[in-house]
């Protein structure tokens, strides 16, 4: 056998295990992209992050009964992303609440940029065991925001604490964070001078 054919040969056996190579390489890609769905279901449920819209519609479904035994303090954050150049604040930093008991507090923001924009706020709620218990009845973050180019409006964020909270959670933090989910083309990029001096 000459050292041509041997080297055809070895060449052919190097690309069929990269074509093997490739082709598991594929379905592991394919079974990580069929996998995200319940991964991300999963990652919103330990750390308290997403929209919570089944959230929505459990918990207004559910017949609240205040323990007035009980007090829980609910703080609230308010942050941006770093390019989002908007005023965004909690009215309220914290407030005593009894669990079962429905409240109402205000969120602030404004589109400080000269353009239209549309915001997407995104909750999270710690510590993480204290997520599945509190409910967002009405909120601000369950839709896009559509803001006109210096346009600010106050938000209100409807929520009860449930009362199978665990005795030793005392204290729970509500936080938005709003993200720039404006549609491109809408108006031009983000000025990073204009954002870091809002």
């Amino acid at each position: 056998m000459s050292d041509e054919h041997r080297q055809q040969e070895a060449r052919s056996r190097g690309n069929l295990r990269m074509a093997g190579k490739l082709s598991v390489l594929v379905v592991v890609m394919f079974g990580f992209g069929y996998a995200l769905v319940p991964l991300y279901d999963v990652f919103c449920e330990i750390t308290g992050i997403g929209p919570g819209t089944v959230d929505l519609v459990a918990a207004e479904e559910q017949e609240w009964v205040a323990d007035e035994s009980r007090t829980v303090t609910v703080e609230f954050t308010a942050s941006l992303n770093q390019r989002m150049p908007w005023e965004f604040r909690a009215e309220t930093r914290t407030m005593e609440v009894h669990p079962g008991e429905s409240h109402v507090m205000t969120y602030y923001a404004r589109n400080l940029r000269e353009q239209d924009m549309i915001g997407q706020a995104i909750p999270s709620v710690s510590p993480a065991r204290a997520a599945a218990h509190l409910h967002k009845l009405e909120c601000f973050c369950f839709v896009e925001q559509l803001f006109e180019a210096g346009q600010g409006r106050y938000m209100p964020v409807r929520f009860v604490v449930d009362p199978d909270l665990p005795e030793h959670v005392d204290r729970v933090t509500l936080a938005y964070t709003f993200f720039d989910a404006t549609p491109a083309g809408m108006h031009a990029p983000v000025d990073v001078d204009t954002a870091s001096t809002r």
